[in-house]
């Protein structure tokens, strides 16, 4: 059976884009980033910079996995969208 590819863009096209980022402290200490347009795709770390560095891993990591998936369609930054 063959695979067909629903995204738009190249891989690299989608892995260079900056997406809109939800940044929230945790009681305990730490941070929490979310990436709203990418559901499911979130990080922490126990300083800003950590969870900033590991957003950035999971982000590509998320589109990496749906793009070769091929089943879902990646969004484009909400931003960018407004503005297309």
């Amino acid at each position: 059976m063959t695979q067909t590819n629903i995204q738009s863009y190249s891989l690299d096209y989608y892995l260079n884009l900056k997406y809109p980022m939800s940044i929230y402290p945790e009681e305990d200490g730490g941070y929490v980033v979310l990436l709203l347009d990418l559901p499911g795709c979130m990080a922490q770390g126990k300083t800003l910079e950590e969870a900033l560095a590991n957003i950035e891993e999971a982000q590509e990591l998320w589109i990496e996995t749906v793009y070769a998936s091929g089943k879902r369609e990646i969004s484009l930054p909400s931003q960018l969208e407004q503005k297309i």
